[in-house]
């Protein structure tokens, strides 16, 4: 028994969690940034199914990976500018035009797949160029160093970089200011002269790019195929990491790597004989958790300021 605990538990299980949790890290910031100007971007979703096939198609197309990201990156500012003008413009509902991009990525994948790439189901090619990883040859010379610190993904490196440049954009310049108080006071940034429309219209096209790249690690860096809705809900689960860590990159990460841990856990577990589909359930689990988690201390926080108003 403790043999197996030691397995499932050992040291490589740090690179599964982070290899795991990058796609939903992309999505989270993306999130993020929006939802600090006051916008929730539940579309990362599709902005991510519409990258991944993009990325893919473009790499088995052309060779080449980074053409394929670009391509990537530019599919997902297409969906975050449909969204910032229906509810910016015309004022539809956030969550509503959210829900309609992520059925339309959904649907037009699907079509696109069938009719463009000619397969059903998945696609899958040895002309398809993957995003590199990133190997050191000085690192091979011990097991775990090499393990723990060598061959990522790239995207896997800059997701972590991310994470501190986005916090430092928001805490600490200027943009980040402007961007929070449009958030909590768009009536008093206007005052103040900061074009509200612009900055969260940009705050949303920020979004977009990186769901685009979180769509583009998904198929080329995390695995080297697409398949029909080949998110499974990650990029709501980079929701659940967002409202987990209150907004804060730093504490949003942590969020997306216990979704990756979890996942890592679940999938090693599998060969000793738990379900599948119990597996399957591990990351919704923790998504329904995160969202409590957050709800219990969103109410708390609101009672405590009710109570000091008194």
């Amino acid at each position: 028994m403790l043999e197996k605990i030691a397995l499932i538990f050992n040291y490589s299980i740090i690179k599964t969690t982070i290899r795991y949790s990058t796609p939903i890290l992309y999505a989270a910031l993306g999130v993020l940034i929006t939802q600090q100007a006051n916008m929730l971007n539940v579309g990362v979703e599709g902005m991510m199914l519409s990258g991944a096939f993009t990325a893919i198609a473009v790499s088995y197309f052309t060779g080449n990976w980074f053409l394929a990201l670009i391509a990537a990156i530019i599919v997902g500012i297409i969906l975050a500018i449909i969204m910032a003008f229906a509810h910016l413009k015309y004022d539809a509902d956030i969550i509503v035009v959210g829900v309609a991009i992520n059925l339309l990525s959904l649907a037009l994948t699907r079509f696109l797949l069938n009719n463009v790439l000619g397969a059903s189901g998945f696609f899958r090619s040895p002309y398809i160029v993957p995003i590199p990883k990133v190997h050191f040859d000085f690192l091979t010379k011990n097991d775990v160093i090499n393990t723990l610190f060598n061959n990522y993904s790239m995207f896997e490196i800059i997701g972590i970089m991310l994470v501190f440049i986005i916090w430092f954009l928001l805490f600490k310049t200027v943009w980040g200011l402007r961007v929070r108080s449009v958030g909590l006071f768009p009536q008093a940034a206007e005052t103040a002269g900061i074009n509200v429309y612009k900055l969260k219209f940009s705050t949303m096209i920020f979004s977009g790019l990186l769901g685009g790249m979180a769509g583009a690690h998904l198929s080329l860096g995390y695995s080297k195929l697409f398949v029909e809705n080949m998110t499974g809900g990650k990029g709501l689960m980079g929701v659940a990491a967002m409202f987990f860590g209150g907004g804060d990159p730093i504490f949003t990460w942590v969020g997306c790597l216990i979704f990756g841990f979890t996942d890592s856990v679940g999938s090693r577990l599998q060969p000793y004989g738990l379900p599948s589909q119990f597996v399957l359930m591990f990351p919704y689990i923790t998504t329904v958790l995160f969202l409590t988690l957050s709800m219990i201390r969103r109410i708390r926080r609101e009672r405590i300021e009710k109570s000091s108003l008194k």
